[in-house]
């Protein structure tokens, strides 16, 4: 991204985005798979006091696009729909691919972006999931469909969630956690396009790495790890943090690659904690 040759420019296309509240605008980014709605953990709580706006990223959600691209597009687009909202300040939130394009952005137009909230990403990510087996899989499918049809069910949760692919996105099998994946997760994965799998493939296989380059960010940071997080590691979050200059960190015990929806009331409750000692950073005038 940016200046690196793991992507190449192109023409923006229109995003999708969902708009809610009034105020300091900050800017919302899912991560793969994912999509606008899957950040409503974030803006139904962020956009009583703020202006949030979350996008469907090309090729995600409903912002439909199958022709291949590169990583650096998600740049593009993103920089236009700044442009056209005409944000000359805001704060960016990324989770996951979205905190890394939230760095991406911070590096290329720094006097737009006031502050991030880097959730589950790193600017060099690394994961350890263990190989994926066709039981995996099977129980995964079964366990969605179920939670589909009665979200937080406490049968599906033991008998078919905790065997499935979701023991290594969450740590905490709760309803709260599972009524959260069938109201923002399933369809977005559904909607996650295949060419947009290949760009963000293409792009850790070319070996990502931006820890270099985030000394050049300025902005404060608030960077947020689940422990037991099998995607992005948490160590590759807290090597993030600490070569950000302005960086306050935490990591959350007992949590994997979701912890926004294992343990919402904290997590809201130290990103409220972390504006309030940053006022800078919702600050049009800063």
């Amino acid at each position: 991204m940016g200046d690196r040759s793991y992507f190449q420019n192109s023409p923006a296309v229109p995003l999708n985005v969902y708009i809610q509240g009034e105020g300091f605008p900050i800017l919302c980014l899912h991560g793969h798979p994912g999509s606008g709605s899957s950040l409503s953990v974030f803006t139904h709580h962020l956009s009583k006091r703020f202006k949030t706006f979350a996008p469907d990223l090309r090729g995600y959600g409903k912002s439909r696009f199958n022709d291949n691209f590169d990583m650096s597009d998600h740049l593009n687009d993103l920089e236009s729909l700044i442009d056209s909202f005409q944000m000359q300040k805001c704060l960016i939130l990324g989770w996951s691919l979205g905190g890394i394009l939230a760095m991406e952005l911070a590096l290329r137009r720094p006097e737009r972006v006031t502050g991030l909230i880097l959730v589950a990403t790193a600017a060099r990510p690394r994961g350890n999931h263990p190989p994926i087996t066709w039981e995996d899989n099977l129980y995964t499918g079964i366990a969605s469909v179920l939670n589909l049809i009665k979200p937080g069910w406490q049968w599906n949760i033991e008998t078919f969630g905790k065997r499935s692919l979701f023991r290594y996105l969450i740590q905490q099998h709760t309803a709260t956690t599972y009524n959260y994946i069938a109201r923002d997760a399933v369809s977005a994965y559904l909607q996650t396009s295949a060419t947009a799998t290949r760009a963000l493939y293409t792009a850790i296989k070319a070996g990502y790495n931006r820890l270099a380059d985030l000394e050049q960010i300025q902005c404060p940071a608030l960077v947020l790890a689940g422990s037991q997080d099998y995607h992005i590691t948490p160590d590759s979050s807290i090597e993030t943090a600490r070569h950000l200059k302005n960086c306050q960190w935490q990591c959350y015990a007992n949590t994997a690659h979701l912890f926004p929806w294992e343990i919402p009331d904290q997590v809201l409750s130290d990103i409220d904690s972390w504006l309030e000692g940053h006022p800078e950073t919702v600050n049009r005038f800063s």
